[in-house]
């Protein structure tokens, strides 16, 4: 058995993942005012939530790159 080897592009889906999840984490922070009545955040905080659409597309460049790698080894 063979032990497995990080892939070319698992940093970056990793890295994705964190990106995406603080970025949901800021969309529910975002959307927790409009719930409970209180006063909404400040313009930062609905652009954080951007970060959920920047970490999907880290992470798909991840999966592209061990893709790719994972051809040219065959």
């Amino acid at each position: 058995m063979s032990t497995p080897t990080s892939g070319a592009g698992d940093r970056l889906v990793r890295i994705g993942a964190i990106v995406f999840f603080v970025g949901a984490l800021s969309t529910l922070a975002t959307m927790a005012p409009l719930f409970l009545g209180t006063d909404p955040l400040p313009s930062i905080a609905w652009s954080l939530c951007m970060l959920m659409g920047v970490g999907f597309l880290i992470a798909a460049a991840g999966v592209i790159r061990t893709a790719r790698a994972g051809a040219r080894e065959r």
